[in-house]
């Protein structure tokens, strides 16, 4: 289990560098960038696994998103603008219906945290 959250750490830490170098000059910033986001999976890695393990369709919410987020990056790629109004108000709509579907269920935010 900690291997592999250092691992994830590791991608998202290259991930963080993409995003800080294509938005900083600095280098301290770019730097601060990957350290606040290790800092922050590690601190938050457990109480997110757990409710994702109790919560399996949220595993199906984030996978749709990376297709979401992929399939627009390819559109973006091939020069198809897709406005990011669309894209956002798409997640935030998925993100509410899975809040009401994880409310009907049970007490699911007795158990977040």
């Amino acid at each position: 289990m900690i291997l592999q959250i250092v691992l994830l750490d590791i991608v998202f830490s290259l991930d963080s560098v993409i995003t800080a170098v294509g938005m900083a000059n600095r280098i301290e910033v770019m730097i601060a960038a990957v350290v606040i986001a290790v800092g922050f999976m590690i601190q938050f890695s457990g109480a997110v696994a757990g409710f994702v393990d109790r919560h399996p369709t949220v595993k199906m919410l984030a996978l749709s998103f990376l297709l979401l987020i992929g399939v627009t990056l390819i559109a973006d790629g091939l020069h198809q603008h897709v406005s990011k109004g669309y894209i956002y108000f798409a997640m935030a709509f998925s993100v509410f219906v899975e809040m009401l579907n994880l409310r009907q269920s049970g007490s699911a935010w007795n158990r977040f945290g």
